[in-house]
């Protein structure tokens, strides 16, 4: 016998001792990781489903900008730098994200400059006197509210820092929160914000039930836990890192157990009977999609930081832009004071979304051409070349409108940086609309892909993409039910007869 051969028959003596301690270990973590995150699985299918439907409540822009009034511009006698310079010293040190203007709803109504400063803080300042406004009490957000929605009958309800429907770390500059009953037939509730007195949350009684049976349950976005942002991260990765362990044991297992040519003495290719035949079948149909499911759920929470993004950074922006150092239906509801390549632009929105873009100098239609913005994207990304510039018309696989509104035609400028950057461009205005590198495509094809199925071949077709999840949800959702039942039946106590008892070893 070679030598070769006398090593590979010690490798397979020492498998073969090795496997039975193996196998055992395989068995029992999948049991025991298999009771709860079978759990976990059905929860999270079924609640994945609702979600397909009924999003986490929010205030759209839409709803945001038709709640508003149109705006009385004959009023705003102060200018965006006059209400710059109101601002807190520390919020002046670098250039504001936003400047707009809009109507400040209540039993006094007037027009104010919204500002949001370089670090994320939020400040209302009076376009009428240059005032700081210090915020809005109970009476004012009623005011605010009853103005914003047309219903009389609003109430102040309470005031908090944070409840179920405001636990996003997005609204923390905006807090403490007041929460308004509109008592309407939709039981709508809104929240006006105690800081800047502006309508920053809406409920309805539908959105609220049903959130509690999708998004609530599917992120595990209870309050007490969700307040806790670094707290509920760890909770979230590491119940998705033992479900990830319980679904590839029990992936091994189920191959293991299935036999397609030589089968059982029944004809069956599974030995289980019951219970414990739906979940070997059920999980080896539907195993590679549960897998795929809760690795794209576990990755989208980045551990260990693996796809940190690659940011504009604002000073980039800045040097892009040349910003500021320091009653129909059409009727504008908001301006937002913006600025590109140094020269300040107006766009104008009114109740329907619809947006102008004016020339602040002129008050003329404003025009971007590509060569001003392939002029200024050199400022975006220094030492980099731009390599292409694309008038994008149609969603592609990296821009699209899933779930999220999109703009288009945008421009697309691409970097031959190391991270092979991304830059979009709204052709409107100049702005920067969106970015992407390396990581955040890589991602787009490990989360959003395989967690949310969003192929644009797939989500063109709306009713082919609500079939295809609806399909494999219920394929793993069976898997994970049956897993419940064994699970249950395992840890239930048994009631044995003496007979039973004594008969046993």
């Amino acid at each position: 016998m070679t030598h070769a051969a006398r090593r590979a028959r010690a490798d397979r003596t020492a498998w073969q001792r090795a496997w039975p301690l193996a196998r055992h270990w395989l068995y029992w973590t999948h049991r025991w990781l298999g009771i709860g995150g079978c759990l976990l699985f059905v929860m999270w299918f079924v609640s994945g489903v609702v979600m397909m439907y009924v999003g986490y409540p929010t205030l759209t822009e839409g709803e945001r900008l038709a709640g508003l009034r149109a705006l009385d511009v004959g009023q705003a006698r102060v200018s965006p730098v006059a209400a710059l310079e109101a601002l807190p010293e520390a919020a002046r040190q670098q250039p504001p994200r936003r400047v707009a203007l809009e109507m400040q709803g209540g039993a006094q109504p007037q027009p104010v400059w919204r500002i949001v400063d370089a670090r994320g803080g939020r400040h209302a300042v009076s376009a009428r006197d240059g005032r700081l406004l210090a915020g809005a009490d109970a009476a004012q957000a009623e005011a605010v509210a009853r103005d914003f929605s047309g219903q009389p009958a609003a109430r102040w309800a309470e005031t908090l820092e944070r409840d179920q429907w405001t636990v996003p770390q997005g609204l923390n500059p905006l807090r403490p929160l007041h929460r308004i009953e509109l008592n309407d037939a939709a039981g709508t509730e809104l929240y006006v914000s105690a800081r800047t007195g502006e309508v920053v949350r809406d409920t309805t009684r539908s959105e609220r039930f049903w959130n509690w049976l999708g998004s609530v349950p599917h992120w595990i976005y209870f309050t007490p836990l969700r307040a806790d942002p670094p707290l509920w991260h760890d909770v979230v990765v590491w119940l998705s890192a033992a479900c990830i362990v319980s679904a590839v044991t029990g992936i091994v297992i189920g191959i293991l157990r299935l036999r397609l040519r030589r089968r059982f003495r029944n004809g069956s290719v599974t030995p289980y009977t019951g219970w414990m035949a739906w979940h070997h079948i059920a999980g080896l149909v539907g195993g590679f999609f549960v897998l795929t499911w809760i690795v794209s759920g576990w990755l989208s929470m980045n551990p260990n930081r693996w796809f940190e993004r690659n940011p504009v950074d604002a000073a980039a922006v800045a040097r892009y832009t040349g910003g500021m150092a320091g009653e129909g239906a059409a009727a504008p509801r908001e301006a937002l004071l913006q600025w590109f390549d140094g020269r300040p632009l107006l766009q104008l929105r009114d109740a329907q979304a619809r947006v102008r873009v004016l020339d602040a100098a002129s008050g003329a239609p404003a025009s971007i051409a590509r060569e001003d913005i392939v002029r200024a994207a050199a400022r975006l990304r220094p030492g980099a070349t731009l390599s292409e510039a694309v008038l994008q018309t149609a969603y592609d696989f990296h821009w699209y409108g899933h779930h999220r509104e999109r703009v288009l035609p945008v421009w697309r400028l691409e970097f031959d940086d190391p991270a092979r950057t991304r830059l979009y461009i709204d052709p409107a205005n100049g702005q920067l609309a969106g970015s992407s590198d390396r990581n955040a495509r890589l991602r787009r094809w490990l989360f959003n892909a395989a967690h949310s199925l969003d192929f644009p071949w797939l989500i063109r077709y709306r009713p082919a993409w609500d079939l295809v999840v609806w399909l494999l949800s219920i394929v793993g959702a069976v898997a994970s039910a049956s897993g419940v039942v064994i699970g249950w039946r395992r840890l239930r106590p048994r009631s044995r007869s003496p007979t039973v008892a004594l008969a046993r070893p």
